[in-house]
């Protein structure tokens, strides 16, 4: 699969750039899987988050890069869903990263805007930014692409009978 090609789409753009959090999945020092909601920012390359450096996911990151990320959008019809998977890099930075602000600036009404970066700046001294390249990616748009199970049933009804 060319992720370069996925990522490309038009719809997949969309998305990337949308409002919408990414659903940041990976597995906790436990073993066990967590999925959390995060805001991110696309860079053309890589996706980009940043979070506090004590954060559960930091250690856990560490530990395990692996991550698998889910962008989506149920509603209107028909639903658009980005599934990446990559690995994490994480960086330990001095004050507010700026993919921090510009994926905040996505979310954040444009009237409180200054008055919540001006907080951010003041409450954080560092933060941990986390980058991640994906290296497998597939749009599922519900009209040319669907999830693999339901393309292979469509592709068994339309053979017929064995």
């Amino acid at each position: 699969m060319d992720v370069t090609a996925e990522l490309a789409k038009p719809i997949a753009r969309e998305l990337l750039r949308s409002d919408i959090p990414a659903r940041l999945a990976y597995d906790g020092l436990d073993g066990v899987p967590r999925v959390i909601p995060i805001g991110f920012w696309w860079d053309g390359e890589h996706l980009v988050m940043a979070t506090l450096p004590a954060s559960a996911k930091v250690a856990a990151l560490r530990r395990n890069p692996r991550v698998a990320i889910t962008i989506d959008r149920m509603a209107p019809w028909p639903p658009r869903v980005l599934l990446i998977r990559g690995t994490a890099r994480l960086e330990l930075v001095g004050g507010v990263p700026e993919a921090y602000i510009e994926a905040s600036r996505k979310v954040t009404p444009a009237e409180v805007f200054e008055s919540w970066e001006q907080s951010v700046r003041a409450l954080y001294e560092q933060m941990v930014v986390i980058t991640v390249t994906p290296d497998w990616a597939k749009l599922l748009d519900f009209e040319t692409t669907l999830p693999k199970a339901v393309e292979d049933l469509i592709r068994a009804r339309s053979a017929g009978p064995a």
